[in-house]
């Protein structure tokens, strides 16, 4: 299992840009944003060719990439998007999102979305095991493999599980 983490933004505005932007007459905003997106996908591509290049070479068949969403519904527009703080911190999640779906797609993996909230509902129905045997497994395997082994990497595993045992994806 791969742990490691693809950095998409090199400069605080780049972390956060639907922030960053917010303050800008549109046109300008809407410019800023595509700027920035470019610079996530590129540096995404690149990070992600590089681990599939390592998973590769150590005999890995790497066959899709799961991103696990948020809510699952479209972004409003841009006006509406920062004209509403809760939205502009989803909308920053988005963008690093996407800009991880593209890179996956560029190089060929097909992207599976679950969201969040819907995950253990999904594994369980896929795996045919209750939450709490689910729960053990991803327990020991961070206890196998060590740090780091957050919520993050808990949840993508058995995001990573689900969509490799569930037929529709």
């Amino acid at each position: 299992m791969d742990r490691r983490r693809i950095e998409m933004a090199d400069d605080p505005e780049a972390k956060q840009p639907y922030h960053a932007v917010e303050d800008l007459p549109m046109p300008k905003a809407a410019a800023e944003l595509a700027r920035l997106s470019r610079q996530a996908r590129e540096r995404a591509a690149a990070a992600l060719g590089a681990a599939l290049q390592d998973l590769r070479a150590e005999g890995y068949d790497v066959v899709r990439t799961v991103i696990l969403a948020a809510s699952g519904r479209p972004l409003p527009p841009l006006e509406s998007v920062l004209a509403s703080h809760a939205l502009i911190h989803t909308a920053d999640g988005e963008h690093f999102r996407d800009a991880l779906a593209a890179a996956s797609e560029g190089h060929r993996l097909p992207v599976t979305r679950i969201r969040e909230k819907e995950l253990r509902a999904q594994a369980e129905a896929a795996l045919r095991r209750p939450a709490s045997d689910l729960q053990a497994a991803v327990t020991a395997w961070g206890k196998a493999l060590g740090p780091p082994w957050t919520q993050d990497q808990k949840l993508s595993a058995l995001g990573a599980w689900t969509a490799l045992a569930d037929p529709k994806y």
